[in-house]
């Protein structure tokens, strides 16, 4: 069934309580969140070996306990680790990329950047405990399957946090899956804030994952992607400006394409 989508709708600017302005742009602040330090160049991939992971996982005893308390097995799953590096993670990377550029000019400048390509890069490294029957399921998962699911952020997490990774970077891999209305996981305390940063990761995470193959879906067009998408912008979930940056993006794909063709 097609799906009607107005893009020239999501082009104005939205009043959020995360965003204010005067009349200087360079007044325009999202939220109180400051960017961090930029650290040591030093790719993720160095992380992202069976050895590393390996040595990571069994120097922090976090791990174990945390797949304890939902009765799934201590496994290493780099086949499925290895694909989503290959695949989501690179998109999601990409995707991010794209959207920074897409800002205003005031936000972009507030943008982590190197945090947030190498967080796109690692967010989902947690997977690799996750059961590949899980994982790779041809079917809605059960409540405990999704329940096991939903650790993989925390997983990821508790694997890099005593490397040299930047906090923010930890932060990011973290609460990938959480949003302004603190509605998604892991849970977050009143003090949590989705930053801008935070927010450009998520928005190009689910981006990549809906308009992907799984062994469980199909892979959704542009159009209903960023209908799927909006509606959290309605829900209060994603602020628009972010959102407005995806669509912009996604339109210069199809421009790229169209110029390719022609």
């Amino acid at each position: 069934m097609a799906i009607n989508f107005n893009y020239q709708q999501y082009l104005g600017v939205i009043r959020t309580p995360n965003i204010s302005a005067n009349n200087s742009r360079s007044n325009i602040r999202f939220g109180n969140y400051q960017p961090a330090d930029t650290f040591e160049s030093n790719s993720p991939k160095k992380y992202t070996s069976e050895i590393s992971i390996r040595n990571l996982a069994n120097s922090n005893p976090k791990i174990a306990q945390i797949l304890q308390s939902v009765n799934a097995p201590y496994s290493i799953n780099m086949e499925t680790l290895n694909h989503l590096l290959t695949t989501h993670a690179t998109a999601t990377q990409e995707i991010s990329e794209g959207i920074i550029q897409n800002l205003p000019f005031s936000l972009k400048q507030k943008a982590n950047a190197k945090a947030i390509q190498d967080a796109a890069y690692l967010h989902d490294i947690g997977k690799v405990f996750i059961p590949e029957e899980i994982t790779n399921k041809n079917g809605k998962l059960t409540p405990q399957e999704t329940e096991i699911m939903h650790k993989h952020s925390e997983l990821g997490y508790e694997l890099l946090k005593n490397t040299n990774i930047d906090p923010k970077v930890l932060f990011l891999i973290r609460n990938h899956h959480q949003n302004a209305q603190k509605s998604g996981y892991p849970k977050v305390d009143n003090k949590f804030f989705a930053d801008l940063d935070l927010q450009i990761l998520s928005i190009a995470d689910k981006y990549s994952a809906l308009t992907e193959a799984r062994p469980y879906k199909k892979p959704l067009t542009r159009e209903q992607a960023l209908t799927i998408i909006r509606s959290e912008v309605r829900e209060g979930k994603i602020n628009p400006l972010v959102f407005n940056a995806l669509v912009a993006y996604t339109d210069d794909k199809i421009l790229q394409k169209t110029k390719s063709l022609s």
